[in-house]
């Protein structure tokens, strides 16, 4: 509450009467905060100082410093958001009334800038409806944090600070002395209103996964929720997804069905606050008391059980196919109980789980949004009545696939094609390279080009069948020779006929895991090639329409196909190299109304390939028409018609 005295203050003194001095003296000069008429912000850094070890390069400083968000204007605003341009390598340990945007947990590296949210206090609400209460209308969040190389008296402030709600526009901000960075955003009178006619809920938004917190039943102390994990991107999917958020309240999971906790652990209740509040309660049939909760699928035997299950879209080992694929397995769904604490023992304040994070086994990486409350959800009435049960509350979480900074492919492609003996191989170091090579291979070094029994055998085993293929093709091999591609799914184009009036490719997937992949899907972008698509004869291809453009040919596995087996032991495992598993098909393509094709150059080579939604890594180059792949066959055969003219003239 001390913090938010100067609001008060300032909000109190704009609303005083004027004085009979006002009369004979001249009035102040309006601060920037009387003066707003919208969403008034500010940054003031409070202090800070050196930190061990001293470091002459890179020498780390604390910092302490309060963001102030304070609604002036006329409308209520719903889940505020604020960008700091943080630009000191700041790693932030702490902020209180806030979370990162981004569902990162403290600490969190916000050298680049970040976006702060609402954690208890997501809706600041006017002077007009509140009169002038400013404990409604504005929040002040206290940061802590670890910023490098700013040292004293200069001051480590961010570049600039912004409201990143939709629908406003803030000017550049003012400094006030060295310190304090201020900014006043206003409506942006050409934005369309981003909350629902009627209801005054935020709408909801669009993403490649959305995950849906709905509360259906409520009691003073506890309340019942229903997750709803949905996928919409046409290419992603999750395998064994696991789901994790951080309890702000103390909360604890008392109960669940359709889902469970990796870990099953009440001792930080039965050690904490929540065992001295509920004292009669026992604590050994409580599922999980982690402030960080990890939740994961059921398996499908589960689907009926009635302690745990019995779910509509439940269990099914956390696999969410992209709705292209199957659209009744693109959801995933489960309910808990949830057991709160003081002071929110009332049973209209529900508040949703913050700093949400799902991901899966060998699937895209998804950032998560913070939850912002949308209009209450309805499901169909579980008695079959021709109604509609309408939540009690709802939020919705937004999460889009990401490519983290540093983060490898999880699968590679190779090239071939009929008119080279030779493969271009997945890349080197294509998914990571080894923690350490102790120079028996190179992480730089291009990839040598290979026969093509070589992609049958794993990495390891390939060395002589690299070296004699070297040395049959006159090719140079560096020294140390390139580390592999540490991939765990392989992929082989081959480019097998091209005639006039088409041309046809071979697909083979290497699964050179320990895990298996039931209903697998590959998909492959071919920029130009795409509309001449035909049939796959051994799998299941359908054309693909993203973003408005049919370049992308989905590929999954035929009924009772569907099923890419991990790894295996070779037939001798004394001897014998270990054995993918594979799958393949031939897929066709025509060239009528495709003017200016060129299979051989490139537009028979894919752009893009993706296999269960992750992006792999392509080689550089495409295989070339040199005439290799009969060279050593026309050297044979003319030193072999030499040979027998040679005895004929004898």
């Amino acid at each position: 509450m001390p913090t938010l005295l100067p609001i008060l203050l300032l909000l109190l003194a704009a609303a005083a009467p004027f004085s009979s001095a006002q009369t004979t003296a001249a009035a102040p000069a309006p601060s920037a905060a009387d003066a707003c008429n919208g969403v008034f912000l500010s940054y003031a850094y409070t202090g800070g100082k050196q930190l061990h070890p001293t470091n002459a390069t890179h020498q780390a400083y604390s910092f302490q410093s309060t963001l102030t968000v304070v609604n002036q204007g006329a409308d209520e605003l719903k889940s505020w958001m604020v960008s700091v341009g943080f630009q000191h390598d700041e790693l932030l340990v702490s902020a209180s009334n806030a979370v990162l945007a981004d569902g990162s947990s403290f600490p969190a590296s916000v050298g680049n800038g970040t976006v702060f949210a609402g954690a208890s206090m997501t809706d600041l609400k006017t002077a007009i409806e509140t009169a002038g209460d400013a404990t409604q209308m504005g929040l002040t969040v206290d940061l802590v944090g670890t910023q490098f190389g700013v040292k004293s008296p200069a001051v480590p402030m961010p570049a600039n600070i912004s409201l990143a709600n939709d629908g406003f526009v803030c000017p550049a901000p003012t400094m006030q002395g060295n310190s304090t960075m201020q900014v006043c955003c206003t409506k942006d009178a050409n934005s369309k209103a981003n909350v629902t006619v009627g209801d005054e809920f935020l709408s909801r938004k669009s993403g490649d996964l959305t995950i849906m917190y709905d509360v259906t039943r409520t009691y003073d102390s506890n309340y019942w929720a229903q997750v709803t994990i949905a996928n919409h991107n046409p290419l992603g999917r999750l395998d064994n997804w696991k789901l994790s958020w951080d309890w702000m309240n103390d909360e604890f999971i008392f109960t669940m069905k359709g889902a469970y906790p990796s870990v099953v652990d009440s001792t930080d209740c039965i050690f904490g606050t929540q065992g001295t509040y509920y004292a009669a309660m026992d604590f050994s049939t409580v599922l999980s008391c982690e402030k960080r909760p990890t939740i994961i699928d059921l398996p499908p035997t589960k689907a009926n059980d009635t302690a745990v299950g019995l779910v509509p879209n439940c269990c099914r080992n956390g696999t969410i196919l992209p709705p292209s694929m199957d659209p009744s397995k693109s959801t995933s769904v489960f309910q808990m109980q949830v057991y709160k604490m003081p002071p929110n023992l009332n049973r209209s304040m529900l508040s949703p789980p913050q700093n949400w994070q799902i991901n899966g086994t060998l699937n895209p990486d998804y950032q998560c949004g913070q939850p912002i409350r949308v209009s209450p959800s309805q499901f169909p009435d579980p008695s079959g009545l021709p109604s509609n049960t309408t939540a009690v509350a709802s939020w919705q979480v937004v999460c889009n696939i990401t490519e983290a900074k540093g983060s490898s492919p999880r699968c590679c492609v190779s090239f071939s094609a009929y008119y080279n003996e030779s493969v271009v191989p997945c890349p080197t170091c294509a998914c990571g390279c080894p923690s350490s090579t102790s120079q028996t291979c190179s992480t730089t070094a291009p990839a040598i080009l290979l026969p093509s029994s070589a992609l049958l055998v794993p990495f390891e085993n390939r060395s002589a069948l690299a070296t004699a293929w070297a040395g049959l093709k006159h090719l140079t091999i560096p020294q140390p020779p390139p580390c592999g591609d540490n991939c765990g799914v392989s992929i082989n184009w081959h480019l097998y006929t091209d005639y006039t009036r088409g041309w046809t490719a071979r697909v083979t997937i290497f699964n050179w895991d320990e895990t298996s992949f039931p209903d697998w899907f590959t998909a492959f972008q071919m920029d130009k090639a795409a509309p001449g698509f035909e049939k796959a004869y051994s799998f299941n291809g359908t054309m693909l329409e993203i973003n408005g453009v049919n370049s992308t040919i989905l590929m999954q596995g035929l009924p009772g196909l569907n099923y890419l087996v991990a790894e295996t032991d070779g037939a001798n495992p004394q001897k014998d190299p270990r054995v993918p598993g594979k799958q393949q098909s031939v897929i066709s393509f025509t060239k009528k109304n495709i003017a200016g094709l060129n299979v051989p150059l490139g537009d028979g080579f894919p752009t893009k390939v993706f296999f269960n939604g992750d992006e792999c890594a392509l080689p550089s180059y495409y295989p070339t028409s040199s005439g290799s792949r009969s060279m050593s066959n026309i050297v044979y055969s003319v030193l072999l018609a030499s040979v027998l003219f040679k005895l004929m003239q004898r």
